[in-house]
């Protein structure tokens, strides 16, 4: 059964770069309160467990977080975080966005990350 699991995560692996997910359809599009540094922490708190680590870039007038595959090389996800008045305005690309199996670690914590 093990073998089935890592064959499928194979097969659906395939290699995506970070540009080619930002012309995907978003997954998440909201507005923060937070700045973009403080949700770019949580968010990073929030996967710390589940993900390897995350790389965070300067990206236009916030940041960019790209997220690691769990299997497999490349990112599975890339978060844009813009500074917009006193908080943030987040997008969220997701890798293999419109199959409905996928993890939804990534989502949940960018979710979480709104508000608090």
């Amino acid at each position: 059964m093990k073998w089935v699991v890592a064959a499928l995560a194979v097969t659906l692996g395939g290699c995506v770069s970070v540009s080619e997910l930002e012309n995907s359809p978003e997954t998440l599009s909201v507005i923060s309160g937070k700045k973009p540094q403080q949700y770019a922490d949580c968010v990073q708190k929030q996967l710390a467990e589940t993900r390897g680590p995350i790389e965070v870039e300067p990206y236009h007038d916030g940041l960019r977080m790209v997220v690691p595959q769990k299997v497999g090389s490349g990112p599975a996800a890339v978060l844009d975080i813009n500074e917009r008045g006193s908080g943030s305005s987040i997008k969220l690309y997701e890798r293999l966005n419109n199959f409905p199996l996928r993890l939804g670690d990534v989502k949940t914590a960018a979710t979480r990350c709104i508000s608090g």
